[in-house]
Protein backbone atom coordinates (compact mmCIF):
# COMPACT_ATOMS: atom_id res chain seq x y z
CA UNK A 1 0.00 0.00 0.00
CA UNK A 2 1.29 3.32 -0.94
CA UNK A 3 1.32 6.51 1.33
CA UNK A 4 1.55 9.82 0.17
CA UNK A 5 2.68 12.32 2.95
CA UNK A 6 2.73 16.12 2.08
CA UNK A 7 5.85 17.34 3.92
CA UNK A 8 5.11 21.33 2.58
CA UNK A 9 1.26 20.91 4.68
CA UNK A 10 3.93 19.18 7.88
CA UNK A 11 6.28 21.97 7.22
CA UNK A 12 3.86 24.79 7.10
CA UNK A 13 2.11 23.82 10.53
CA UNK A 14 5.30 22.84 11.80
CA UNK A 15 6.26 26.82 11.37
CA UNK A 16 3.31 28.12 12.59
CA UNK A 17 3.09 26.24 15.61
CA UNK A 18 6.52 27.41 16.15
CA UNK A 19 5.31 31.11 15.76
CA UNK A 20 2.46 30.75 18.28
CA UNK A 21 4.83 29.28 20.79
CA UNK A 22 6.96 32.41 20.45
CA UNK A 23 4.24 34.21 20.81
CA UNK A 24 2.72 32.57 23.75
CA UNK A 25 6.02 32.67 25.27
CA UNK A 26 6.39 36.89 24.53
CA UNK A 27 2.57 37.19 25.73
CA UNK A 28 2.76 35.59 28.98
CA UNK A 29 6.62 37.27 30.55
CA UNK A 30 6.35 40.08 32.83
CA UNK A 31 6.34 43.60 31.53
CA UNK A 32 9.90 44.26 32.66
CA UNK A 33 11.23 41.16 30.74
CA UNK A 34 9.15 41.88 27.91
CA UNK A 35 10.42 45.31 27.62
CA UNK A 36 14.24 44.10 27.58
CA UNK A 37 13.39 42.03 24.88
CA UNK A 38 11.60 44.49 22.72
CA UNK A 39 15.09 46.58 23.00
CA UNK A 40 17.59 43.48 22.76
CA UNK A 41 15.97 42.16 19.77
CA UNK A 42 16.16 45.17 17.29
CA UNK A 43 19.06 47.02 19.08
CA UNK A 44 21.18 43.92 18.29
CA UNK A 45 20.25 44.28 14.48
CA UNK A 46 20.86 47.29 14.24
CA UNK A 47 24.08 47.06 15.78
CA UNK A 48 25.23 44.48 13.39
CA UNK A 49 24.32 46.82 10.19
CA UNK A 50 26.22 49.44 11.65
CA UNK A 51 28.90 47.63 12.39
CA UNK A 52 29.39 45.98 8.57
CA UNK A 53 28.79 49.95 7.68
CA UNK A 54 31.71 50.98 9.54
CA UNK A 55 34.23 48.06 8.68
CA UNK A 56 33.22 48.91 4.72
CA UNK A 57 34.04 52.43 5.58
CA UNK A 58 30.55 53.55 5.65
CA UNK A 59 29.92 56.05 8.49
CA UNK A 60 32.75 54.70 9.82
CA UNK A 61 33.63 57.98 12.00
CA UNK A 62 30.52 58.62 13.51
CA UNK A 63 30.60 58.53 17.33
CA UNK A 64 34.02 58.66 17.26
CA UNK A 65 35.81 61.53 15.42
CA UNK A 66 32.84 63.63 15.68
CA UNK A 67 32.54 67.25 17.28
CA UNK A 68 31.77 67.95 21.37
CA UNK A 69 32.91 70.46 23.61
CA UNK A 70 33.81 67.67 26.20
CA UNK A 71 37.30 66.76 26.09
CA UNK A 72 38.46 63.54 27.85
CA UNK A 73 42.05 63.78 28.54
CA UNK A 74 42.34 60.03 28.57
CA UNK A 75 41.81 59.95 24.86
CA UNK A 76 43.37 61.91 21.62
CA UNK A 77 39.63 62.65 20.33
CA UNK A 78 36.97 64.78 22.09
CA UNK A 79 34.32 61.99 23.07
CA UNK A 80 31.01 62.24 21.58
CA UNK A 81 28.17 61.05 24.37
CA UNK A 82 25.41 61.89 22.50
CA UNK A 83 24.94 60.02 19.08
CA UNK A 84 23.36 57.53 17.66
CA UNK A 85 25.88 54.71 17.86
CA UNK A 86 25.94 55.51 21.19
CA UNK A 87 22.26 55.16 21.83
CA UNK A 88 22.90 52.08 19.90
CA UNK A 89 25.69 51.05 22.27
CA UNK A 90 23.91 51.83 25.34
CA UNK A 91 20.81 49.81 24.59
CA UNK A 92 22.50 46.64 23.13
CA UNK A 93 24.25 46.86 26.61
CA UNK A 94 20.99 47.84 28.85
CA UNK A 95 18.84 45.06 26.86
CA UNK A 96 21.15 42.24 26.94
CA UNK A 97 22.08 42.80 30.79
CA UNK A 98 18.52 43.28 31.76
CA UNK A 99 17.15 40.12 29.68
CA UNK A 100 20.95 37.77 31.31
CA UNK A 101 20.12 39.33 35.10
CA UNK A 102 16.44 39.20 35.34
CA UNK A 103 16.31 36.05 36.65
CA UNK A 104 19.14 36.42 39.50
CA UNK A 105 18.13 39.95 40.46
CA UNK A 106 14.88 40.29 42.06
CA UNK A 107 14.56 43.72 42.52
CA UNK A 108 13.54 45.61 39.34
CA UNK A 109 15.15 49.01 40.65
CA UNK A 110 18.11 47.46 41.26
CA UNK A 111 18.23 45.31 38.03
CA UNK A 112 17.45 48.54 36.04
CA UNK A 113 20.63 50.27 37.65
CA UNK A 114 22.93 47.82 36.57
CA UNK A 115 21.25 47.38 33.04
CA UNK A 116 22.23 51.55 32.97
CA UNK A 117 25.92 50.73 34.52
CA UNK A 118 26.41 47.88 31.39
CA UNK A 119 25.08 50.17 29.10
CA UNK A 120 27.10 53.23 29.99
CA UNK A 121 30.13 50.16 30.33
CA UNK A 122 29.16 49.06 26.22
CA UNK A 123 29.59 52.65 25.14
CA UNK A 124 33.32 53.32 26.58
CA UNK A 125 34.05 49.83 25.68
CA UNK A 126 33.30 49.99 22.14
CA UNK A 127 34.46 53.63 21.83
CA UNK A 128 37.99 52.28 23.01
CA UNK A 129 37.70 49.13 20.57
CA UNK A 130 36.82 51.29 17.49
CA UNK A 131 39.28 54.09 18.44
CA UNK A 132 41.80 51.22 18.34
CA UNK A 133 40.65 49.61 15.32
CA UNK A 134 41.12 53.34 13.85
CA UNK A 135 44.77 53.85 15.17
CA UNK A 136 45.54 50.50 13.37
CA UNK A 137 43.89 51.23 9.97
CA UNK A 138 46.20 54.78 9.75
CA UNK A 139 48.84 54.94 7.53
CA UNK A 140 52.01 54.87 9.73
CA UNK A 141 54.31 56.81 7.01
CA UNK A 142 52.58 59.50 7.60
CA UNK A 143 54.75 62.49 7.61
CA UNK A 144 53.68 66.00 9.43
CA UNK A 145 55.61 67.52 6.20
CA UNK A 146 53.01 66.41 3.90
CA UNK A 147 50.10 68.54 5.07
CA UNK A 148 51.71 72.05 4.63
CA UNK A 149 49.41 74.04 2.09
CA UNK A 150 47.23 71.80 2.42
CA UNK A 151 43.20 72.51 3.11
CA UNK A 152 41.82 71.20 6.31
CA UNK A 153 38.39 71.75 8.15
CA UNK A 154 38.41 73.08 11.88
CA UNK A 155 37.82 70.48 14.29
CA UNK A 156 38.08 71.68 17.94
CA UNK A 157 38.21 75.99 17.77
CA UNK A 158 41.11 77.18 17.51
CA UNK A 159 41.39 80.60 19.61
CA UNK A 160 42.76 83.42 18.41
CA UNK A 161 46.50 84.82 18.15
CA UNK A 162 47.75 81.67 19.35
CA UNK A 163 46.13 81.93 22.40
CA UNK A 164 45.47 78.45 22.80
CA UNK A 165 45.60 75.25 20.35
CA UNK A 166 42.56 73.65 18.51
CA UNK A 167 42.52 70.83 16.37
CA UNK A 168 42.09 70.41 12.77
CA UNK A 169 41.14 67.29 10.62
CA UNK A 170 43.62 66.81 6.75
CA UNK A 171 43.66 64.66 4.35
CA UNK A 172 46.59 63.10 3.64
CA UNK A 173 47.54 60.43 1.00
CA UNK A 174 43.66 59.07 1.34
CA UNK A 175 43.67 59.29 5.42
CA UNK A 176 41.85 61.70 7.57
CA UNK A 177 44.64 62.68 10.57
CA UNK A 178 43.52 65.29 13.10
CA UNK A 179 46.52 67.10 14.29
CA UNK A 180 46.91 70.14 17.09
CA UNK A 181 46.81 73.64 15.15
CA UNK A 182 47.42 77.72 16.12
CA UNK A 183 46.44 80.45 14.27
CA UNK A 184 47.74 83.97 13.86
CA UNK A 185 44.56 85.52 13.36
CA UNK A 186 41.13 85.63 14.42
CA UNK A 187 39.51 82.61 16.13
CA UNK A 188 38.77 79.59 14.00
CA UNK A 189 35.71 78.21 15.15
CA UNK A 190 34.53 74.47 14.15
CA UNK A 191 33.81 73.67 10.66
CA UNK A 192 36.04 76.27 8.99
CA UNK A 193 38.00 75.48 6.00
CA UNK A 194 41.29 76.17 6.42
CA UNK A 195 45.01 76.46 4.84
CA UNK A 196 48.17 75.16 6.60
CA UNK A 197 51.02 77.83 6.38
CA UNK A 198 53.55 76.99 8.77
CA UNK A 199 54.49 73.94 10.65
CA UNK A 200 56.44 74.81 14.30
CA UNK A 201 58.23 72.69 16.00
CA UNK A 202 57.70 69.45 13.97
CA UNK A 203 54.37 68.59 15.01
CA UNK A 204 52.18 72.29 15.67
CA UNK A 205 50.34 73.63 12.64
CA UNK A 206 49.96 76.97 12.04
CA UNK A 207 46.33 77.57 9.94
CA UNK A 208 44.55 80.61 8.41
CA UNK A 209 41.21 80.93 7.36
CA UNK A 210 40.85 80.32 3.80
Amino acid sequence: MLINFDISYFSFNFDKTKELNTMEIFSTMEPLLKTFWFIAIPISVIFLIQTVMTFVGANSMDGVDADFDGNFSDVEAPFQLFSFRNLINFLLGFGWSGVAFYTTIKNPALLITVAVIVGVAFILIFFFIIRQLLKLAEDNSFNIENTLNKTADVYLTIPAKRSGKGKILVSVNGSVHELEALTDGEQLPSGTPVKIVKIENNNILIAEKI
